[in-house]
């Protein structure tokens, strides 16, 4: 039995590292796809995982597909496609270590993800089943994620749900806004960046925001992260917000998704998979340590290959 499922899009972060010496920008392919850093980053911190994506038959998705069993997590469901590419993502950074994103996925193979392509029996086999919004912009990665979603429901798997959004990949952000807002009513676990809070919303308020999407959708548990400011929890009327943890940003790319894992790895650790299960220390505690390993991940080049493992974030 897995602790977590996560489903969606896995490829290849061209990620600026540097800047020769003629002022031309350097690149260095990391990988990358939040669910698939989600799977990665709940593995090294301890939980049993498995992906479910389509990468091509390339040098590029040969190194994801080695990159996920290496981390420890599951490949049974992992797709290989001859007909198109791995998916690339050139990630521009900022001296801030804020980042940028560019595209080449047009019909490329994450996108290409099919219903039939994911088994019922994977799906029966987990705990919680994650994805996020960057497949639900094209068919059929779009159908094949919700079908994930509602089947490993039905088997009574906790759903968890991180609606990402990168302005590139949708036609409008009125289409954006309305695909993304799709899942949200069979969600558990919702997590949230302050950059996706008054996209959905209408407003940058944590608590005002956090309620409206609470009482809008019947959410359980709300995760709001706010970069260095730490993260904000709504779990029906109780709320609170964990201060982040002080670091030099190297690389922020991963770091919510490694918050994400983090805390669904050590849901995993108190064998309480479910919201209802949690208490308010229990929340606070599982917060304060996604914070921290965020932070980490943040500290440090790449997303995949900056995930901490639990001796780092309990050290």
């Amino acid at each position: 039995m897995f602790d977590i499922i996560t489903v969606g899009e896995m490829l290849i972060d061209l990620t600026q590292t540097g800047v020769s010496a003629q002022g031309i920008p350097q690149y260095t392919a990391f990988p990358g796809g939040a669910p698939a850093n989600v799977a990665v980053a709940a593995a090294k911190l301890g939980a049993k995982t498995a992906f479910i994506g389509k990468v091509g038959n390339d040098a590029f998705g040969r190194l994801l597909l080695d990159t996920v069993r290496q981390n420890g997590v599951n490949a049974d469901g992992m797709v290989v496609s001859d007909a198109a590419n791995t998916t690339l993502a050139v990630v521009s950074l900022q001296e801030s270590g804020e980042r940028s994103f560019a595209f080449y996925r047009k019909g490329f193979a994450d996108t290409l993800l099919s219903e039939d392509e994911i088994d019922d029996s994977l799906l029966q086999s987990t705990h919680v089943l994650h994805f996020g919004s960057v497949s639900l912009t094209d068919e059929p990665s779009r159908a094949a994620t919700l079908s994930a979603a509602k089947r490993a429901k039905s088997f009574g798997a906790t759903v968890t749900y991180d609606p990402n959004y990168r302005a590139s990949l949708w036609d409008s952000e009125q289409t954006a806004v309305e695909k993304m807002k799709e899942p949200l009513g069979m969600v558990d676990i919702l997590k949230i960046s302050d950059e996706e809070l008054p996209l959905l919303t209408g407003t940058d308020d944590c608590e005002a925001g956090t309620k409206q999407l609470s009482d809008a959708y019947g959410i359980p548990l709300i995760l709001l992260t706010l970069g260095a400011k730490g993260a904000y929890f709504r779990f029906g009327e109780l709320t609170g917000l964990c201060e982040g943890v002080k670091v030099k940003v190297a690389d922020t790319n991963g770091a919510g998704d490694t918050f994400f894992g983090a805390f669904l790895s050590g849901m995993a650790r108190l064998g309480k998979y479910s919201p209802a299960q949690l208490g308010e220390d229990e929340i606070k505690a599982l917060v304060a340590f996604a914070n921290k390993a965020a932070s980490i991940t943040a500290s440090r080049s790449g997303a995949i290959p900056a995930m901490p493992t639990l001796a780092e974030v309990n050290g």
